[in-house]
């Protein structure tokens, strides 16, 4: 078999999604799980995922596209498959009949339609491919990419508790890469891993470009988020991403443990290595009012668990 040249990657994308939509998948990843208190571990239940609520996101990646294929055409060659809608990104915006980048999202209705579409492919290595024509091309292979569902968890020993609190935030997680690489990466730079999870939207189940890998061990822990940035490689794709910790919104202030703020949950968090700490307002103002701190940020946390580092108002 001739090796098959596929063109383009995939950058960050926005989820389209289906109207009628009742597909229900367990969401296992970290932000579910309740500690019992501020500095508690606890321990999570790795179930296998159902076979009967589907194995593949109804999202599928196909990249090198012939330049000159349009939505129509994408439409025609994937129906036989099932009922689908053609997606890119910017879509919208742009108004763009034909995918700019040579790659597209097929959104399928039903996920053994997606099952259907990998029988159908050519294997080559750990790829696979199928043959797609246009008006001037004909029989070009692209690059068909789907995202197994199973792969966005990974446990390395499920009797291992997991600890909120040694976790970090990996954001720009190329989106091919699976919770196993991600593991595989982060245990070899820093040690003590004991879970990663790829972020999914939580309808389609497709990888939103982030992910979170917990650490047995405050050690570990402190390294990944002293390095602050961690290449990540996946085939020819390579990217230098962020770490950061992992913040929680469900947390006492650690030094007045609510006393001080009414009991309500600690919105800042210091990630730096001398605190590693959740604040009330008052607390943090009292605290990094020290010198040596007062250059302190505090981080809070913002949609999709990114942590977001926010300036803080002296009184």
């Amino acid at each position: 078999m001739k090796s098959a040249q596929v063109d383009g990657h995939e950058p960050k994308v926005k989820p389209a999604y289906f109207q009628e939509e009742n597909h229900v998948l367990v969401d296992r990843q970290l932000e579910q799980l309740a500690p019992v208190g501020p500095t508690s571990m606890f321990h999570q239940k790795f179930d296998r995922i159902d076979e009967s609520l589907g194995r593949y996101s109804r999202k599928v990646f196909v990249g090198g596209l012939p330049p000159d294929i349009d939505e129509e055409e994408i439409t025609a060659t994937f129906h036989r498959f099932g009922p689908l809608v053609v997606d890119w990104p910017h879509k919208a915006e742009s108004k763009s009949y034909f995918p700019p980048k040579g790659y597209a999202f097929l959104l399928f209705q039903e996920e053994p339609s997606v099952q259907l579409l990998i029988d159908s492919c050519i294997q080559e290595d750990d790829r696979l491919y199928l043959c797609v024509s246009s008006p001037t091309i004909k029989d070009k292979l692209v690059q068909i990419r789907p995202w197994r569902i199973s792969d966005a968890d990974y446990v390395f020993d499920s009797s291992l508790p997991l600890d909120p609190r040694k976790t970090v935030f990996v954001g720009g997680v190329p989106r091919p890469l699976k919770a196993f690489e991600l593991a595989t990466i982060m245990d070899r730079l820093y040690g003590g891993v004991c879970y990663a999870g790829i972020d999914t939207d939580p309808e389609l189940k497709y990888p939103k470009g982030a992910g979170r890998v917990a650490f047995s061990s405050q050690q570990s822990y402190i390294a990944a988020i002293s390095a602050r940035f961690v290449q990540l490689q996946h085939g020819d794709i390579e990217k230098r991403v962020e770490v950061k910790p992992y913040v929680l919104d469900d947390q006492m202030c650690d030094e007045c443990q609510g006393v001080r703020c009414g009991g309500k949950f600690a919105p800042f968090f210091c990630a730096n290595v001398t605190c590693l700490q959740y604040y009330c307002e008052q607390c943090w103002a009292a605290i990094h009012s020290r010198p040596g701190r007062e250059f302190h940020k505090p981080l809070v946390k913002e949609g999709a668990d990114r942590p977001r580092t926010v300036p803080f108002r002296w009184y």
